[in-house]
């Protein structure tokens, strides 16, 4: 009988639970905070983006004294009225975080912002310009500039920061790394991860349409270029749009890369290579793709190469039980029905995707969001001793962390400083699929530049619509 690897509930399943995921703390160096009730008056909170990950912040928010909300669709924002007023709250209302930091930022401690990607550094970076603590939902940001500056930022200021990125905060990555730490596989040589998750497309921007009542379309856009309204961006779609997301790399690589990340510690990669894509064009990330960094060696540890794997495969003729050219299986690794029979496991775990770590003595998977750490074959697992905890843990939910290192000026376990490292190594997975399949971009790291294509350096940074820079 194979042993089953947990498969993962969907992205909306997740979104209805994440209130209640258990959170733990991560040493990263600086305070960090453990179990107990913090001092002092609650926090004065305000929450930018109101649906979606926004609905898990308003919640933790309502649990201080909250003070403003924002939101460009009336119809959220009233909605996100009324859950607060049957607490007891009355928050502020606006369709412009600008136009509430300007008129009520000294009656703010602390901001929550749960909107798309391309607001998540404008409105940080006004958070920390005003002396407020942050939460921001990941990625951090929308490109490599912006990841720079929001850590600039935020030591600068010496505020409180973290990246929502739940997986991060849970026991399973905590554990990883202290398997790894104590030999458990030898060096790791090579690691492969994925997810299965479409957040690309093909094909010509959609016809303009009438704009829906009560949607503020100049605030959606903020910085990015204007354009007309069209269907499948608010709210759902916008990931696939290379102006307002950062593809399946920026959305789900924060959770299947992360133990890489924080295990392996690959720094900034030597290139970064495209192994081939599906679909995308100038305006949409592709359907899927193979993304490959190069790291060198680090201190002790080898060279090392990181895999990514996202988005679906097409369908080709032969396999009559799906239609030819449709997106509809996960784009698995290679390797993984080769460990399938080797190990007797079950690794499919549907659209999430996860890890596998291949040492010089073994391999070790993980599921989605760091979930069940495992030794390949389990045997293997159980015959190694369990490895002392060399990482904190606190309890409560990640948002509960956010708050209490607020209150108590310490650092949380996702703070800028990680957020903005991890955030622009998965964005350079995107800056080499703009160059192309079989093109390697050669990096360097402490410029910040490709050195062997300039013409891709155009996109470490984007350009602002007027009022909206940072």
């Amino acid at each position: 009988m194979k042993l089953l690897v947990p498969r993962r509930t969907s992205r909306r399943t997740f979104l209805k639970r994440a209130a209640l995921t258990v959170g733990t703390a991560q040493a990263l160096g600086g305070t960090f905070l453990f179990a107990g009730e913090p001092p002092g008056a609650k926090l004065r909170t305000a929450v930018i983006g109101c649906g979606g990950r926004g609905e898990v912040s308003l919640e933790g928010a309502l649990g201080e004294n909250l003070v403003a909300i924002v939101d460009i669709d009336d119809k959220r924002l009233a909605a996100a009225s009324k859950k607060a007023a049957e607490r007891g709250a009355q928050p502020k209302t606006f369709s412009d975080y600008r136009r509430m930091f300007d008129t009520m930022h000294k009656e703010i401690d602390a901001v929550f912002v749960a909107t798309p990607d391309h607001h998540h550094a404008p409105a940080s970076m006004l958070a920390i310009q005003h002396g407020k603590h942050v939460y921001c939902e990941k990625p951090l940001c929308h490109d490599v500039f912006e990841a720079r500056a929001l850590a600039h930022a935020a030591r600068r200021h010496k505020v409180t920061t973290m990246m929502g990125n739940q997986g991060h905060c849970e026991e399973g990555y905590r554990l990883l790394c202290e398997y790894i730490w104590a030999g458990a596989i030898g060096d790791v040589l090579e690691t492969h991860s994925w997810s299965g998750f479409v957040n690309g497309g093909a094909g010509p921007r959609p016809l303009a349409k009438p704009m829906p009542a009560g949607l503020h379309w100049d605030e959606w856009l903020g910085p990015a270029p204007y354009r007309e309204y069209h269907e499948g961006l608010h709210p759902l779609y916008w990931r696939y749009y290379r102006d307002f997301g950062t593809g399946g790399l920026g959305d789900w690589g924060c959770h299947n890369l992360d133990g890489v990340f924080w295990a392996l510690s690959p720094g900034h990669p030597a290139s970064i290579e495209c192994l081939g894509t599906v679909g995308g064009n100038g305006e949409k990330y592709p359907q899927a793709g193979v993304i490959r960094w190069n790291i060198p060696a680090r201190g002790s540890m080898p060279a090392m190469k990181v895999h990514w794997y996202d988005g679906a495969k097409l369908q080709t003729k032969g396999e009559p039980e799906d239609r030819v050219g449709q997106i509809s299986l996960p784009n698995y690794p290679p390797m993984l029905a080769e460990f399938e029979k080797k190990y007797d496991c079950d690794f499919r775990e549907g659209f999430d995707g996860g890890t596998f770590y291949i040492g010089t003595k073994g391999v070790m998977h993980t599921g989605c969001y760091g979930h069940r750490p495992l030794i390949l074959p389990e045997s293997a697992h159980q015959a190694f001793p369990v490895p002392d905890k060399r990482i904190p843990r606190i309890k409560g939910t990640p948002i509960a962390h956010f708050l209490q290192c607020c209150k108590q000026q310490g650092q949380t376990c996702a703070n800028f400083e990680y957020a903005a490292a991890i955030t622009e190594f998965l964005l350079l997975g995107n800056l080499a699929a703009r160059a192309g399949a079989g093109t390697k971009v050669e990096w360097d790291g402490a410029k910040g530049r490709c050195t062997n294509l300039p013409e891709v350096n155009d996109y470490l940074r984007r350009s602002y619509r007027k009022g909206w820079t940072i």
